[in-house]
This record gives structure tokens, sequence and C-alpha cells, in this order.
């Protein structure tokens, strides 16, 4: 069930690895594209913007959650590269306490505080309490996205990214169901889309962890293997926080980019919801490409094979900027079409303005490949760290954007906030990443060399 990324063409294993991976995120996306299909089409453009008003504090958190898991997975892919199997079921084990302890102080600490954030987010009034309704389920239900992201994360680190996908799949036909019968069928509302994700990703979770202890022994901790220990949980947190505090600081930039759509007014922010919504789907081939470098190189770290991993680099910037004008072409053509998802066709002002959405953002799509790969190449090598730099160039992007060009250029700046953000976090981790390449092999060089001297 596992897959060795250690051996044969990169091209072709970082195309079986992340195909199955981008149908993992497709699905994932799948969720959150129904919920607002439905919301925008049964509840109202109102119920969509108060769905798209959460939309930068519910990246905040989630990402975070997110963040931790992939890095959690990264001592376990590297320790699966090095053949120790002991050394991977202790950082499972401990992952395992760590996720426990994240989710119920996540929940309490989000639940709690979140209507007077959305205040301070300077949420219209007459969508406050339909975007409060939402957020408030999706943040109680952290655990349940702890469950599934963990579990997913260890699965794809010892190389099987497929095993997810056929999971996820089935929960996203629960979702379906679930949202016509929460929303249309009981009357729930806003709060019914909310239940409806939360629900079914819980569900994906479940059967992910009854595989696992059916299909991977080498998952499966065993004895004092289970323990939480301050040495493992070191190694893990100081490589799982820093990728969930990248993407919790680059929402924060959102979320001030936020408060300046806001008072765009509704319009604005549904327009810019249904282009986001779309883009995310869009943009899934990126983060799969993404999530696929940082397992091969925490697996070639952990194996001594440095020079694969600029292999690896090369092949994934090929395929993103390939997809990228692919992408672009799309929205050009279909933009407004695909608007239609979300949107009343009635309303052309708001179909137009988030084509134009759709296509300022995809005419910067490889800059935007290059930072996910790049980040998650620098994660995968062991050093998180540094892209919480990167996380922060992208808020002072998204938040000088915001402050200082919104209020005077208006709907168009709002659109072009994102490309900001991602030039400037490129300009840091392209540079960066090849630095550490550098360094990684000098130092497993002069570690051979010493070897042989021994």
């Amino acid at each position: 069930m596992t897959k060795n990324l250690t051996e044969g063409k990169p091209l072709q294993l970082i195309l079986g690895f992340a195909i199955p991976v981008l149908l993992s995120l497709l699905f994932q996306q799948f969720y959150s594209l129904v919920d607002t299909m439905i919301v925008g089409k049964t509840l109202g453009s109102d119920a969509l913007a108060a769905v798209g008003s959460t939309g930068s504090l519910n990246f905040m958190v989630i990402g975070f959650c997110s963040g931790v898991c992939a890095g959690f997975a990264i001592p376990v892919a590297q320790s699966f590269g090095a053949k120790d199997e002991d050394l991977l079921k202790r950082y499972i084990g401990s992952s395992t306490w760590l996720c426990i302890i994240f989710s119920v102080v996540m929940a309490v600490g989000t639940a709690l505080p979140c209507r007077f954030i959305l205040q301070i987010m300077d949420t219209p009034p007459e969508i406050l309490d339909d975007a409060y309704k939402y957020i408030v389920i999706i943040f109680w239900g952290i655990p349940v996205t702890y469950l599934y992201n963990i579990l997913s994360s260890m699965i794809r680190s010892v190389g099987d990214s497929k095993t997810p996908v056929i999971f996820l799949a089935l929960a996203s036909l629960l979702n379906i169901a679930l949202d016509f019968i929460f929303i249309l069928n009981f009357k729930m509302g806003i709060a019914g889309a909310a239940w409806a994700t939360v629900v079914s990703q819980g569900v994906s979770g479940v059967l992910c962890l009854i595989y696992l202890k059916k299909k991977f022994p080498i998952l499966q901790p065993k004895g004092n293997q289970w323990r939480l220990t301050a040495r493992h949980a070191s190694k893990l947190c100081g490589i799982g926080i820093p990728m969930g505090l990248q993407y919790s600081v680059t929402a924060i930039g959102s979320l001030v980019l936020q408060i300046f759509i806001n008072g765009l007014g509704t319009a604005a922010i549904a327009a810019i919801t249904a282009g986001s919504k779309l883009s995310l789907i869009f943009t899934c081939p990126f983060d799969a490409l993404g999530s696929t470098i940082a397992t091969y190189a925490g697996q070639n770290i952990g194996a001594g094979k440095i020079h694969r991993i600029r292999d690896g680099l090369y092949c994934c910037i090929l395929l993103g900027s390939v997809y990228s004008l692919i992408a672009l072409a799309v929205f050009w053509v279909a933009g407004g079409p695909l608007s239609l998802l979300f949107l009343d066709s009635s309303d052309a002002l708001l179909v137009e303005n988030s084509r134009l959405y759709l296509i300022l953002n995809a005419l910067f799509y490889i800059p935007l490949a290059a930072v996910i790969v790049y980040r998650f190449c620098i994660q995968g090598m062991g050093f998180s760290q540094m892209a919480i730099c990167a996380g922060v160039l992208e808020m002072v992007g998204r938040s000088a954007v915001g402050i200082f060009i919104i209020p005077s250029v208006g709907y168009v700046a709002a659109c072009l906030a994102g490309p900001v953000a991602w030039i400037l976090a490129d300009l840091f981790l392209v540079p960066v990443c090849y630095y550490y390449i550098k360094r990684v092999a000098r130092e497993h060089q002069a570690a051979l060399e010493q070897h042989q001297l021994t």
C-alpha cells in the first residue's frame, strides 16, 4: 500500500502521486462548491455574501489545521524514506495526541468569540446573523477537520495518495444529499450547509481511520510508541506549527482585505465570493503539486538523495505553468457562464465582475504555482519555519492593497490583491529554496566523507 518516491523518473512519480491528490482536493472543494451553489440558488445573494464574508476567517483557522497536519506528516515521510519504522510509529503516536489537544483548544478558542470577530471585520449588518450561524458550526467541527487531515496526511506520507480520494468521493455524495435534506427539507437555512460539511467530513475521517487500521500496519504504533514524548513532539511542532501559522499569517492579510471588500457592499462581496470559489477549484492542481513535492522532498531527504529534489521541482513548475495557461484560456472564454453556477443570470453586472476577478487572477497563476511548489518543497525538506516569512509577505501584500488601494480604486484593486501577494512571496521563496537544497547537499556530502574517514 506504500509508494517509494526515491527511485524512478521524477516526472512519472510526481504525476502518479499528484493526480490522486488533485482528485482529493477537488472533492474537498466540492464540499464548499455544493454549499455555495445551493445557498446562492435557494437562499439568495445575501446568504451567498454571508458565506463569502466568512471565507478569510475560515481559511485562517481551517488552514492552520491543514498546515499542522501536513507538517506532522513530514517527519513520518522522512522516517519512511530512511526506512526507520520504529521512529515513524513514534512520530505517529505523538502526533495523534497533539492533534487531540490542538483540535479541542482550537474549537473552543474560535467558536466562542467568532461573532465578535465578525463584527470587528465590519460584516454588513444584513448578513451578520447568517455569517455567524455558518461559521460557528464550522468551528465547532474542527475536531473532525483534524481527524480527516491527519489521517490522510499520514497515508500520503508513505506514498499512498489514492485511498483518501475514495473516502472523500463518498463523503462528497453524502454532502450533496445532506445539503438538500438540511436546507430544502428541514428548512435549516445557512446552518444546514455548515452541518452538511461537518458531518460529511467526519464520515470521510472515520472511513480513513477504519481503512488505515486494516491496511496500514506500518502506520499503527504499539505499546510505548503511543507515548507523547518531548523529543518527538518538539520535532513535530517545530515543523507543523510553522506550516499552520504560514496559512494563518497569510489569512490575516485576507482578513484585512475582507474588511475593505465588505466596505464595497454586498454586490461586490457576492461577485468575489463566486469568483473565489471557482478560483479555488481551478487552483487545486497547484495544491496537488505542492503536497506532492512535500512528500517527494521528505522521502528523498530521508534517503539522502538530495539531487532528485531539484529535478522534482523543475517537473512541478513545468506542469504548473502549462496548466496556468489552460486555466486562463478557460476563464477568458467561459468565466461568465461558470459564474452562473453561483449567481443569477438576471444580474449581469455581478456575473461580469466575477468573470473579471477570475481573469485578473489567472493572469498570475504561474507566480501562484511557484509560491505553492517552492513553499512546500522547503517544508518537505524540514525548514517550515521559513514559510512563515513568505506568509508575512503575502499578508503585507494583501493588507497594503486593502488599506491603500481599494478605497481609491475599488473593485479592480480587490481582484489584484492576491497576485500582488504571490509575487512578493516568490521574491523570497525561490532563492531560499535553492539555498536550502545546496545547504542540505553540502551537509549530506560532508556526512558521507566523515563516515568514510571513520
